[in-house]
């Protein structure tokens, strides 16, 4: 059973980071998030689950107007192949979510670590980020090197990459 976010809240609790959060209707594209933007100050993400030729996956969270050129990241995230995007099903199974919620806060739901997390450098410039808290009907408020120490507190160090053009 995947977390839920009051699970997430409460492990990001454990670790001593502070976040906000913000509740609105469901938002399942960065258009619907732009239309709501004004309260949220920070950096706003667009996420990315992409997979390779050998099922391995990767979750790269970017700017959520950042140009990500498809045909050339995996040579970047160490890819074994070209990426496509992961399915829904796989979605669920790894992060927990379904698509329109994809977020950092995801891995929670991968103990074992089998999603790599790229972020992209140019997202990292922000003071802080904003991501789903594993829904679409909220956006969470984190303190850039917050969102790296929650990474590592999943098992995994994150890739900071310069992944957008």
């Amino acid at each position: 059973m995947p977390k839920s976010p009051a699970d997430l809240f409460a492990f990001l609790d454990e670790l001593g980071i502070a976040v906000s959060t913000v509740s609105h209707p469901p938002l399942f594209t960065v258009a619907d998030s732009q239309a709501l933007r004004g309260e949220i100050s920070g950096g706003h993400t667009k996420n990315l689950f992409l997979k390779d030729k050998k099922d391995n996956f990767f979750l790269v969270t970017a700017e959520e107007d950042a140009e990500i050129d498809l045909k050339q990241i995996h040579q970047l995230i160490g890819a074994a192949s070209r990426v496509s995007f992961g399915k829904p099903e796989a979605l669920l199974q790894h992060l927990g979510v379904t698509p329109g919620a994809v977020t950092p806060f995801g891995l929670l739901n991968d103990p074992s670590a089998t999603v790599r997390f790229v972020i992209d450098e140019a997202l990292m410039r922000h003071a802080v980020i904003n991501a789903h808290p594993l829904t679409n009907e909220a956006t969470t408020s984190i303190a850039a090197a917050d969102l790296l120490r929650f990474v590592r507190a999943t098992g995994r160090e994150p890739l900071v990459l310069k992944v957008s053009r």
